[in-house]
């Protein structure tokens, strides 16, 4: 099981609480939190699945490579962080 947490700039636009979630692929903890919280998906992946332009995610301290299929793996206590990314100078 490994646990979903998003930063507290998300929670300003949607309703997208911590939650622990199975899954061995970030698509798969993803597609489990989802199913739990629907409204979520929107602000975190686009139409085709893949994580949005602006939003960064990490499996504990790595940032994940594969942003399209979310192939990257998730061990059984990881902690699955989601941001919103900063752009700008």
């Amino acid at each position: 099981m490994a646990e979903v947490i998003f930063a507290k700039a998300f929670r300003r636009h949607v309703d997208c609480p911590d939650a622990t979630v199975p899954g061995a692929t970030v698509n798969q903890a993803f597609a489990a939190y989802f199913d739990q919280h629907p409204v979520v998906r929107g602000y975190v992946l686009d139409e085709a699945g893949a994580v949005r332009k602006h939003v960064a995610v990490f499996v504990d301290d790595d940032q994940i490579t594969d942003r399209s299929a979310l192939t990257d793996s998730v061990g059984p206590h990881a902690r699955i962080h989601v941001f919103q990314a900063l752009s700008g100078g």
